[in-house]
């Protein structure tokens, strides 16, 4: 009788400390991302985590690496590829040489406004731009709101095409983006963001283009204070994960990664635009020089840009449907 109560307590003991040890179970992913701690897309991911923790009860979590803690979105991307970086919250300008579906949202004036650029990305067309990315190593979950680019430089105000002329103006390392700012008259220099603020103070590059939020964040305000509101690109970012990470989930947990990376949306719109208008304010304040510009000459010196980047019939399919959407 000792030996069969003695027996069953061990196993008892043994049972639950099985089932503790898989309570406690815990996968924690990593995340990266170049923008400071605080930044809209850095605290939408970590939004994404706390949904993520919530809905698997704790089995997964998510660190962000902000700051380009874990180096610039070229690198990361070939890391997040090979499994190294779980999740990659990125600029779709980098992708544009590996998945030539995502130089459709990329192309200069190709949304009219931030609705016209949501609606589209929230319906059939971004998901089959998404579901582009996974014969490359990626599981892209969702995009992310990245405001309207715009030049600035250190020079003068860009008031035509022809103001830009001369100008080393760094471009994100997309060669569309190169050919676009070529196609203005300016010397397109492409750079990591990290090098720009010393590039600008320096006279390396006369200029850049970026949205309200960054142009503050990375200080290029203090460098570069003539800012034209040309908003030629309204291209989202995007949120990935590495196929080899998402494949190691079982199938509730895969669905759950996508359920939250989309319930994370709402979330980052809203932490961007508070974001937009805090950036804009402040830099109005600050004695930069902004000045509204007539578009029209701009999206006319965009012929050649699309006749490049347009010809492939698939991706010319996605700008005719994309440009009929009211």
């Amino acid at each position: 009788m000792l030996t069969r109560r003695t027996l069953a307590a061990a196993t008892f003991g043994l049972w639950a400390t099985l089932m503790a040890g898989a309570a406690q179970a815990q996968t924690t992913l990593r995340s990266a991302d170049i923008h400071p701690d605080g930044y809209p897309t850095v605290e939408a991911v970590k939004y994404f985590g706390q949904l993520l923790d919530k809905k698997t009860n704790g089995r997964y979590k998510v660190q962000v690496f902000h700051s380009a803690q874990l180096g610039q979105e070229k690198d990361t991307i070939e890391q997040t590829r090979f499994g190294v970086i779980d999740l990659n919250r990125i600029n779709m300008g980098p992708f544009n040489n590996l998945i030539p579906e995502t130089l459709v949202p990329s192309l200069p004036f190709i949304f009219r406004s931030v609705d016209h650029m949501r609606k589209t990305m929230d319906g059939p067309i971004g998901d089959e731009i998404l579901k582009a990315f996974e014969p490359h190593g990626l599981v892209a979950l969702a995009f992310y709101d990245s405001g309207a680019r715009s030049f600035y430089n250190s020079k003068r105000s860009i008031n035509m095409p022809a103001d830009l002329k001369g100008m080393k103006v760094r471009v994100i390392q997309s060669d569309l983006f190169l050919d676009m700012v070529n196609a203005l008259g300016a010397n397109a220099t492409p750079m990591p963001p990290g090098e720009v603020y010393s590039a600008l103070q320096t006279g390396v590059v006369d200029g850049a283009e970026n949205n309200w939020p960054s142009y503050d964040s990375f200080r290029h305000f203090e460098v570069a204070k003539f800012y034209s509101l040309t908003e030629h690109s309204m291209s989202p970012e995007v949120l990935v994960m590495s196929k080899r990470s998402f494949d190691k989930l079982s199938p509730d947990d895969q669905n759950a990664v996508r359920e939250t990376a989309k319930e994370s949306v709402v979330k980052m719109r809203e932490l961007w635009e508070a974001r937009e208008k805090e950036a804009e304010k402040k830099i109005r304040a600050s004695g930069s020089q902004i000045n509204n510009v007539d578009k029209q000459p701009f999206i006319d010196a965009m012929k050649p840009v699309y006749e490049k980047y347009a010809k492939d019939p698939k991706v010319k399919d996605l700008v005719s449907r994309i440009q009929a959407m009211n």
